[in-house]
C-alpha cells in the first residue's frame, strides 16, 4: 500500500485495518528535514529535502515515525520509505549559497537544541550536511533524451527556474546518503523506493546501495519510461539500470501495456506473458501497479490516467498473475480528481471492498503457477495452480465462458457475475470413470466490462 503523504500518526491509526486489508507492506513519503508551515505545504515539498540528518517535515518527526514502525511490525508488516538522493530542495527564491540545510534551519537547531537532538538520526547538526563542492555545475535539463543531461543537470520548471540543485557523487553524499539509510533501517524500515532514479549515474547508485545497504532489504527504483523494449527512454535509462544492478524497479512497461489493453483498445493477447516480448520486467523484479503518485499529481502524466473501470480490471490482473508486487495508490485527496460520483478518485482507496478481495485472491494463490487457458479481444482466462481462476471481460457486450472442472466461488461477486451449472450431453459415449463430469459442467457469464477471480 502506497501510503502516499499520509502523516505518519494516521498510518500508525490505521495499522490494524491496513493489515486485515491485507496488505503486507506500506511505503511511505520521505522521511526527512523539508519544509513545513501550520497552514500545510504541497506534497512536492516532500521531495525537496534540506537536510537527511533529522526527520521532521508537514508528515512528522522522526519520534511520529518510531511509533508508525512500531505499529506496523506489530502487525506483521514491512514499512518502505521514500528516500530522494538525487537532489536537495530549491530555495534560490531567498538565498544563493549552497549549504544545506540553509542557516535559519541551523539556527532552529541551535535554538531549540532538545528538540532537535530527540529527531536527529544521526551526524552533527552544528555543521552543514552538505556545502556547494557537493553539488555538479548548475544547469536546466533541456533534452530529457539525453541520459548525461538527465543525470548530470537539474530538473528544472522551464527557464525562469533555477531547479532541483542535483548532487555530486562524491565522499561526502554517498557516505551521507549510507549514513540515513542505516539509521533508516533502525528505525525499522525495511525497504527503500529510489525516488528519480534515472536522475542518477550507475556510479552513484552502485556506491551508495552496496552490499551492507541492500543485504535483507528491498529496494526497488523509480525510473519513468514510456513502454517497455525498442521504446527510447526504457532502452536510455531502465535497461541499463536493470542490466547493470540487482536492484528491483517500477514495472512501467506492464503499466502500458495495461493502458493501451484497457484504454487504447488493444487485445488482451497483449497481457499474456508480455515480459516474453519485452512488455514488462522479470517477475522478480517488479513493482506493478494501475497508477502511481505522479501520474494523477503532474499535469505531464494526466493523460495517463485510466477510467475507473480500466483502473479496475488493471487491479484484478495485476492482482490475479503471478509475478511482481503490486502496489495500491491511496492518497488524502491530493490531486483533487473525482470519480464519476464526485468522490475523490484516491481518497483511502485501500479499504475498497472490491480491492480487498482481490487482494485476498492474490495471497491464497501466491506462488502458484500461471497458466492462461483461454483469450480473445476482449476477454483472458488464466488460471493459479490449482487454486482458481481469474476472468477478465473488458468488452462492451456480455460473454460466457465454460470453466475447467471443479467446484468454485466467486470471491468478487461484482453484479451480473454468474456461474451456471450446465447440464451436459448424456448421450457421451465416453467413459465414467474418464469424463467424471459428463452430467453436468460450470459456466460463468461476465458482463461488460467485468472481471472475475474464482476460488477452487
Amino acid at each position: 500500500m502506497h501510503a502516499f503523504d499520509w502523516p505518519y500518526r494516521r498510518i500508525t491509526e490505521n495499522a490494524e485495518a491496513i493489515a486485515k486489508a491485507g496488505f503486507k507492506a506500506v511505503l511511505i513519503s520521505p522521511p526527512l528535514k523539508s519544509m513545513k508551515s501550520k497552514d500545510g505545504t504541497p506534497w512536492w515539498q516532500r521531495y525537496q529535502p534540506q537536510d537527511y540528518r533529522v526527520i521532521d517535515n508537514q508528515l512528522g518527526n522522526t519520534n511520529d515515525l518510531r511509533q508508525m514502525t512500531t505499529a506496523l511490525r506489530e502487525h506483521g508488516m514491512l514499512v518502505y520509505a521514500d528516500v530522494v538522493f538525487n537532489h536537495m530542495a530549491n530555495e534560490s527564491d531567498f538565498r544563493t549559497d549552497l549549504d544545506y540545510p540553509n542557516s535559519q534551519v541551523q539556527q532552529e537547531y541551535a535554538d531549540n537544541p532538545d528538540y532537535s537532538e530527540s529527531v536527529r538520526l544521526f551526524g552533527d547538526l552544528t555543521e552543514p550536511l552538505f556545502t556547494e563542492q557537493d553539488f555538479v555545475s548548475a544547469f536546466p535539463i533541456k533534452n530529457w533524451k539525453d541520459p548525461w543531461q538527465v543525470q548530470h543537470g537539474r530538473i528544472s520548471g522551464g527557464s525562469d527556474d533555477p531547479g532541483l540543485p542535483t548532487l555530486k557523487c562524491n565522499e561526502n553524499v554517498v557516505k551521507a546518503q549510507k549514513s540515513y539509510l542505516k539509521a533508516l533501517k533502525r528505525l525499522g524500515i525495511n525497504g527503500f523506493r529510489i525516488d528519480a532514479a534515472k536522475h542518477m549515474t550507475l556510479e552513484h547508485i552502485h556506491q551508495v546501495w552496496d552490499e551492507e545497504i541492500t543485504r535483507g532489504t528491498h529496494i526497488f527504483g523509480e525510473i519513468i519510461t514510456d513502454g517497455g523494449a525498442t521504446k527510447e527512454e526504457y532502452e536510455l535509462f531502465l535497461e541499463p539500470y536493470l542490466k547493470s544492478t540487482n536492484l528491483g524497479a517500477y514495472d512501467f512497461p506492464l503499466f502500458h501495456s495495461l493502458f493501451n489493453v484497457f484504454e487504447k483498445e488493444e487485445s488482451m493477447s497483449g497481457l499474456i506473458n508480455p515480459y516474453s516480448v519485452g512488455q514488462a520486467l522479470a517477475v522478480d523484479r517488479a513493482i506493478t501497479f494501475a497508477t502511481t503518485h505522479d501520474i494523477p499529481n503532474n499535469d505531464v502524466f494526466l493523460d495517463q490516467i485510466m477510467s475507473e473501470i480500466s483502473e479496475q480490471l488493471a487491479y484484478c490482473y495485476l492482482f490475479g498473475r503471478d509475478g511482481g508486487v503490486p502496489l495500491v495508490y491511496s492518497d488524502l485527496d491530493t490531486s483533487g480528481i473525482a470519480k464519476e460520483d464526485g468522490s475523490p478518485r484516491w481518497l483511502d482507496s485501500w479499504h475498497n471492498p472490491l480491492l480487498i478481495k482481490m487482494i485476498q485472491f492474490h495471497n491464497y494463490a501466491h506462488g502458484q503457477p500461471m497458466k492462461y487457458l483461454e483469450h480473445s479481444d476482449d476477454h483472458l482466462m488464466f488460471s493459479r495452480g490449482d487454486k482458481g481462476l481469474v476472468i477478465i471481460n473488458k468488452g462492451l457486450s456480455a460473454i460466457n465462458v465454460d470453466l475447467p472442472a471443479g467446484q468454485y466461488t466467486d470471491l468478487l461477486k461484482m453484479e451480473g457475475v454468474k456461474v451456471t451449472k450446465i447440464s451436459a450431453d448424456r448421450s457421451s459415449t465416453a467413459p465414467e470413470d474418464t469424463n467424471p463430469n459428463k452430467e453436468s459442467y460450470l459456466n460463468v457469464t461476465l458482463p461488460a466490462q467485468s472481471c472475475a477471480m474464482l476460488v477452487r
